[in-house]
């Protein structure tokens, strides 16, 4: 194999050189700074894997998925990853966007608050605090939860706090509960360990698709074949990461600063979690199951509201997903 170099291009992104003559760049953009989650495409730059299929793979650092959506929706970036429910609404705003595989497969919405509390569970939420930021999206959905979770609409008092502020607003007893993603679960964990109580959201059955990779549409009608070697590759390097971590969080901690190895590795698992559904064991990792599709768009146009409708099925594809490739199920 021809060997590699990794560069830097800004706080976290790569490129590859030298590449083969005929190898075609492609950027991607990240919904957020390098981590855990994103270790697996570092792990394939390592191995020289896109490059051998021809691509000469740019990774850019985002910052958010809503960035990431609206970039590669104007064609700024080939591909990106971003929460699926985000990219719906962008592409209702015009963005020229198709998810071509799922990452967190899995929602990774979760409540948490203190055993101490006398918290059981959402059955216990009326009268409570519950701290989050004006828009999160728990928050906006909150009805949807109550229904799932079946308590009442009007049970926690909601108190604004930013993102950084939630662990350690829980736990200096300002709010009861935080709503946060499952992904970072040993952050809260390592904070409040036997003490911590919390639910995931999809145990009560709300599961929409969170963090998926997406393609200009432009560019994915040009490059198919590109596409489809992106999308094997990509999924080829989450499943050895699943298998084995380790040298995924290597190529990640090379590239990258202001990582820890503990928290990466932490992270990790519950990205595992996350990617593991019937239909990644059984169809292929990253699949899209239709019905859960259906389901994700009826919560975004119910509780965020869609500025133009669309027909579902021009808004994901399984196409370039190699039913070779499958998650493993979870022990």
């Amino acid at each position: 194999m021809k060997r590699m170099y990794l560069k830097l291009v800004g706080a976290c992104a790569f490129v590859l050189a030298p590449m083969t003559a005929e190898a075609k760049p492609v950027s991607l953009i990240l919904n957020w700074q390098a981590g855990a989650d994103h270790g697996p495409i570092y792990y394939a730059l390592a191995q020289g894997w896109y490059e051998e299929a021809g691509i000469e793979l740019e990774v850019e650092p985002g910052k958010g998925s809503g960035m990431s959506a609206q970039n590669v929706g104007v064609g700024a970036n080939d591909l990106g990853i971003a929460e699926l429910g985000t990219a719906f609404l962008a592409k209702s705003k015009g963005a020229e966007i198709t998810a071509i595989m799922a990452l967190y497969a899995n929602s990774p919405f979760a409540f948490y608050w203190k055993n101490s509390s006398g918290i059981a569970g959402p059955e216990d939420f009326a009268g409570r605090t519950l701290g989050n930021p004006s828009g999160d999206a728990a928050r906006v959905m909150w009805p949807a939860f109550a229904k799932a979770a079946g308590v009442p609409e009007d049970g926690p008092e909601f108190v604004n706090i930013a993102p950084a502020a939630k662990i350690p607003t829980l736990a200096a007893d300002r709010v009861d509960i935080i709503s946060d993603f499952y992904n970072a679960h040993d952050l809260k964990l390592k904070e409040f360990g036997d003490d911590l109580g919390f639910l995931r959201w999809s145990e009560i059955g709300l599961n929409p698709y969170g963090n998926s990779f997406i393609a200009n549409n432009e560019f994915l009608a040009e490059n198919e074949d590109l596409v489809r070697a992106f999308t094997e590759i990509t999924q080829k390097a989450y499943r050895a990461c699943v298998e084995d971590p380790s040298p995924c969080m290597d190529a990640l901690l090379e590239n990258a600063s202001g990582l820890q190895r503990i928290d990466l590795e932490n992270t990790w698992g519950r990205v595992t979690e996350l990617m593991t559904t019937e239909a990644t064991v059984n169809e292929a990792l990253g699949w899209f199951d239709p019905e859960r599709i259906s389901e994700t768009y009826e919560l975004v146009d119910t509780y965020f509201g869609v500025d133009t409708p669309f027909d579902i099925e021009t808004a994901y594809t399984n196409d370039f997903l190699s039913k070779e490739i499958k998650m493993t199920a979870a022990k």
